[in-house]
């Protein structure tokens, strides 16, 4: 797409803020530099990458990024097989370890990741040797520092470096006290350990002076007690730099056979960024999927102009493609019809970036070949052309690049000329472009435009909502309706004389009023519909809400009657076998007592007992008894028969009961 069309709709703006959301400047390049694409299998990869990145955010939160280096000059040095910096050397091992990290969030089991195949692929790629992680930051602490213990030879010797510093040291202190001394410290000059002495009395101390105060009241003074003891050290420490160079030279040798995968590292690590910045970018703008589809319309529901603050801009409702497809914007000036047109574009451009759009789900659009767009003040003194000449040069590009499947966007048409000329264009600009298939949307002026989209197939006017109450835009869009004229209304509310109104209406043609007045009662009908159809919706939604409700509070009382009938029959089990126990012990009482009062005594017991589980037969189990469950003496009811009684005695081995009571 042309950049200076998509720097009209502002969608240069919008990657910059998308940018910001990234964490790396590989990822951070990659928003400021994205394109839309003009197919449809591309368009919903990147998309498919977004949602991806969409919904492991929330499950999962932000994978562990942090800022990479630019490794351009290290992966020279390899490739040259020479030795890095410990800091160089660092850079690439924490590339390691983050990709390592990188891989470990996405593969973690907490959250099923099988969805994301295109995540999936950039994740894998990644290349980890947590072999090589070690060695290097076991060996090297920072970008100055290598540890001791990197290499036998080097902890011994800085063994050796601690002892004979601390033997100077020792040996220095002794000079500290004497009356020749400037300052009792101890200090370095040219790589040597030296004291400062008073430069008058530097004769009272043998030695070689390193270096001068800047008053020249100092000199700093090697006694050449230490001299030897010095160039032993200076020794040491030249055999610590040639191992810490081989150390080096060592660890930079371990990423020789890695140039390759280091270099796709950092370029997927920086898409990783990317993907989970347009997801980080479509939260913060409360945005949804658009859905990306074959057959050339668009329909965008409650859209907003994502660069408009959240609580000022006003959602829109436009379509496009299906009944028609030119739309004529009308209506009052700085009612939004710019607006408009920037938010038509700006979200068919960043649908077809792979970005999430801020309208409401189930918004769609055609991924186009090419959005234009001629928007804004166009005047250029630099090229010696006025308004109308510059508008005219972009229209003509736009008329010989424009295909059937490209949207254009045009603000103002013919305007910045005589009015009869300027409309006359318009009309023949916009027939150019609907013969050729083009998607138009235009704002306009001229009631001569609007009044042909009105009587022509394939267009239709729309209408920058204006109140005339308040004097103010209500920057709502109403499809259908075309803007009409307030100037006599506003006029009217701002206080112009009744007489001059009448005979300014008196200069307008009897067939001016009546479409004025038609448009006007169109207009009304249409607002009043548009009005009651949101209440519809709203009511709907209410309905919907409470349905749920309803159908939640039913499930929950068939739930409780459920589990309140399942209790009572548990409590009603428990009830007959605590009596089947009972009545046992009664029955093997009377079976073995001689005495007829007592036995009178357990045959009323044992009555009562059976007149409380009477009591309780409403909530009895409901399934028959089984066989092992039968004892004499039991309180049965045959269901079939209608009858009650007691169990005398147990069925023989035919299954016939001997007898029953």
């Amino acid at each position: 797409m042309y950049p200076k069309n998509l720097e009209k709709l502002e969608y240069n703006k919008v990657l910059k803020i998308l940018s910001s959301f990234a964490i790396t400047e590989v990822g951070k390049n990659i928003s400021i530099s994205l394109l839309p694409c003009s197919d449809l299998e591309s368009a919903n990869y990147a998309l498919t990458q977004t949602t991806e990145s969409y919904v492991l955010l929330y499950r999962k939160g932000a994978p562990p990024l942090a800022e990479i280096p630019d490794i351009s000059i290290h992966i020279k040095a390899l490739e040259s097989q020479g030795s890095l910096s410990a800091g160089s050397i660092l850079d690439l091992a924490h590339i390691l370890k983050l990709s390592r990290e990188l891989k470990e969030y996405f593969y973690a089991e907490d959250v099923d990741t099988e969805f994301c195949i295109n995540l999936s692929t950039l994740f894998s790629n990644l290349y980890t040797n947590f072999g090589i992680e070690q060695k290097v930051f076991s060996a090297i602490l920072d970008e100055d520092t290598v540890d001791d213990h990197a290499s036998p030879t080097l902890w011994h010797i800085r063994k050796d470096i601690q002892k004979i510093e601390s033997e100077i040291k020792q040996k220095l202190n002794s000079y500290l006290h004497a009356s020749y001394i400037q300052e009792p410290i101890v200090t370095i000059r040219a790589g040597r350990y030296v004291i400062p002495v008073k430069q008058e009395q530097q004769s009272q101390i043998k030695g070689f002076v390193h270096d001068i105060s800047s008053s020249g009241s100092t000199v700093f003074i090697e006694p050449t007690t230490i001299f030897d003891m010095n160039n032993k050290l200076n020794s040491l420490k030249s055999e610590e730099k040639n191992e810490i160079e081989k150390i080096l030279h060592d660890l930079t040798s371990l990423f020789y056979p890695y140039i390759e995968e280091l270099n796709e590292n950092v370029k997927t690590i920086g898409q990783i960024d990317f993907a989970f910045a347009k997801a980080k970018y479509a939260r913060s703008i409360n945005a949804t999927e658009p859905i990306l589809q074959k057959e050339k319309n668009l329909n965008f529901v409650k859209a907003r102009h994502p660069l408009i603050e959240a609580d000022k801009v006003v959602p829109i409702n436009v379509y496009l493609g299906e009944t028609f497809t030119s739309l004529i914007v009308t209506g009052p000036n700085t009612g939004g019809k710019t607006v408009t047109l920037k938010t038509v574009g700006l979200l068919c451009a960043m649908a077809a970036s792979g970005l999430y759009i801020p309208a409401s789900e189930k918004s769609s659009c055609f991924v186009f070949d090419n959005i234009f767009a001629d928007i804004g003040d166009e005047q250029s003194i630099q090229e010696s052309l006025s308004t109308f000449s510059s508008h005219m040069t972009n229209i003509i590009e736009i008329l010989s690049n424009s295909t059937s499947d490209s949207l254009v966007l045009l603000d103002e048409l013919g305007s910045g000329t005589d009015p009869i000329e300027g409309s006359s264009l318009a009309i023949s600009i916009l027939e150019a472009l609907h013969k050729k298939g083009c998607l138009a949307v235009s704002t306009t002026h001229y009631p001569e435009v609007k009044n042909f989209a009105l009587v022509t197939d394939g267009f239709e006017n729309a209408s920058s909502e204006f109140d005339v109450e308040t004097l103010k835009p209500t920057y709502k869009l109403l499809i259908g309706i075309p803007g009409q004229s307030n100037a006599f209304a506003i006029s009217k509310r701002l206080g112009l004389s009744e007489e001059i109104l009448n005979e300014a209406k008196s200069l307008v043609s009897e067939n001016k009023v009546s479409i004025e007045e038609l448009l006007k009662s169109i207009y009304d009908d249409r607002k009043f519909i548009e009005e009651e159809k949101e209440k519809i919706i709203e009511r709907s939604k209410e309905i919907d809400e409470l349905k749920s409700v309803i159908e939640k509070q039913k499930e929950d009382i068939l739930q409780s009657q459920s589990d309140n009938t399942a209790k009572a029959k548990s409590e009603a089990r428990e009830i007959l076998i605590s009596a089947k126990e009972e009545a046992d012990e009664i029955i093997r009482q009377l079976e073995t007592t001689t005495s007829a009062s007592k036995a009178n005594k357990l045959r009323k017991k044992l009555k009562d007992k059976i007149a409380d589980v009477s009591k309780n037969e409403d909530v009895a189990p409901s399934s028959p008894l089984k066989e092992e469950d039968i004892v004499i003496g039991n309180f049965v009811r045959v269901v079939p028969l209608g009858i009650e009684g007691s169990i005398l005695s147990l069925p023989d081995k035919s299954r016939k009961n001997s007898s029953s009571s």
